[in-house]
C-alpha cells in the first residue's frame, strides 16, 4: 500500500500529472491566491522587513534572500518594485520545484532546490510547508495510504518533511532569519478534530474534494503543526500575519496610499489608483478570518561565536 506521503508527492509534484505542473497555482487565474498575489503591498512590507534585518546584520554584502516555494516569482517582483535600501547588496534566489513556476521567474536566480550555505540573509517560506507531503496515522497507529478514511476518523499528522525543511534552512544560514508564513495549528489540536477540517484541497478558488479524489487536479494542503517545528528548534517569535504586517509598518504604507488617493482621485492618475489599491489589498492581508489569521514564525540565527 502506498502511504499518504507518497500519494501526496505524486499528486502535487509528478513531472507529468502533478498539480503544480499546471503552472496555475498561486496565480490570479489559478486555484488560489497567496499574499504576494493579492497585490504589491505585501512585497512592499517584506521589503521593509528585509531592510530592517539587513541593518541589524550590519549591512552585509551580499545579503541573500531565498524565497522557498517561490511559485511564479511574484514576491521577488513586488519587493524589487518597492526599491528597498538593501537592493545594491541583495542577492535574490527563487527556489521552485515546478518547471512551470521557474519559467515565470524574471528577477533573481531561479533554482529547483535549496542552495548550499553558508549565507547571511533571510529565508522566506510563504505557504510552502502546508504543501509538503506528510504521513497520516489512525487512532490504532496504522498508517493511512492512498484510500480515503472515514471523514469522522481522528487522524494524526506527522510532518517530517516540514521539519527536515526547517532543519535544512537553519543549517544554511550563517546568520540571519528563517520566516515561515502559513496556517498553523498543533498536533494535538488537529488529532482532536475530523481530518477534513485541517487536511484540505482547493480548486478554482474554492474548497475541492477530499485529497484522494482526482489527484493532480487540485491542491492538497495541511495545517502546519507548530509544535513539530518547535521540536527542531523553538521559534524566536510567533505572531499572526496581521500583527506581523503591522509591526513592519503596513498601516503607514496604507495611510500613504489613502493620501495619494485623496489627492489624485479627481484626476484618476495612476498614483491615486495605486494608493486606493493599497487600502483594498490591506483588507485582504489583515483579515483575521483569512490571510491575516495565518501564523508567522521566525527563527533568528545569530553570528557564529
Amino acid at each position: 500500500m502506498t502511504n499518504f506521503a507518497e500519494f501526496m508527492e505524486r499528486a502535487l509534484y509528478d513531472p507529468e500529472h502533478g498539480f503544480y505542473q499546471s503552472g496555475q497555482a498561486g496565480r490570479r487565474g489559478g486555484h488560489f491566491i497567496t499574499s504576494p498575489e493579492v497585490g504589491p503591498l505585501f512585497g512592499a512590507v517584506v521589503a521593509r522587513v528585509l531592510d530592517r534585518r539587513w541593518s541589524e546584520l550590519g549591512q552585509p554584502d551580499p545579503f541573500t534572500v531565498i524565497d522557498a516555494g517561490a511559485g511564479p516569482g511574484t514576491l521577488a517582483r513586488t519587493v524589487a518594485k518597492a526599491e528597498p535600501g538593501c537592493a545594491p547588496a541583495l542577492r535574490w534566489i527563487n527556489v521552485e520545484r515546478s518547471a512551470a513556476g521557474r519559467a515565470a521567474h524574471t528577477i533573481g536566480d531561479s533554482q529547483a532546490a535549496m542552495p548550499g550555505g553558508p549565507i547571511t540573509g533571510v529565508i522566506v517560506a510563504n505557504e510552502l510547508l502546508d504543501n509538503l507531503p506528510l504521513h497520516l496515522f489512525d487512532p490504532d497507529g496504522n498508517e493511512v495510504g492512498d484510500h480515503r478514511p472515514n471523514p469522522e476518523t481522528r487522524l494524526t499528522p506527522r510532518q517530517s518533511q516540514a521539519c527536515s525543511w526547517l532543519a535544512q534552512a537553519l543549517s544554511i544560514l550563517n546568520q540571519g532569519t528563517v520566516v515561515i508564513i502559513d496556517y498553523m495549528s498543533t498536533t494535538e489540536k488537529m488529532a482532536s478534530r475530523p481530518w477534513p477540517e485541517w487536511l484540505r484541497t482547493y480548486r478554482g478558488h474554492e474548497r475541492g474534494d477530499d485529497p484522494w479524489t482526482a489527484p493532480g487536479t487540485q491542491d492538497i494542503t495541511c495545517e502546519v503543526a507548530l509544535d513539530q517545528l518547535a521540536a527542531v528548534r523553538p521559534p524566536t517569535r510567533v505572531s499572526t500575519q496581521a500583527d506581523w504586517l503591522r509591526v513592519h509598518s503596513i498601516d503607514e504604507l496604507v495611510d500613504e496610499g489613502a493620501a495619494a488617493w485623496r489627492a489624485g482621485a479627481a484626476q484618476g492618475d495612476l498614483a491615486a489608483l495605486a494608493g486606493r489599491s493599497r487600502v483594498i489589498e490591506a483588507e485582504a492581508l489583515l483579515d483575521p478570518a483569512g490571510l491575516g489569521g495565518f501564523t508567522v514564525a521566525e527563527w533568528d540565527v545569530p553570528p557564529p561565536e
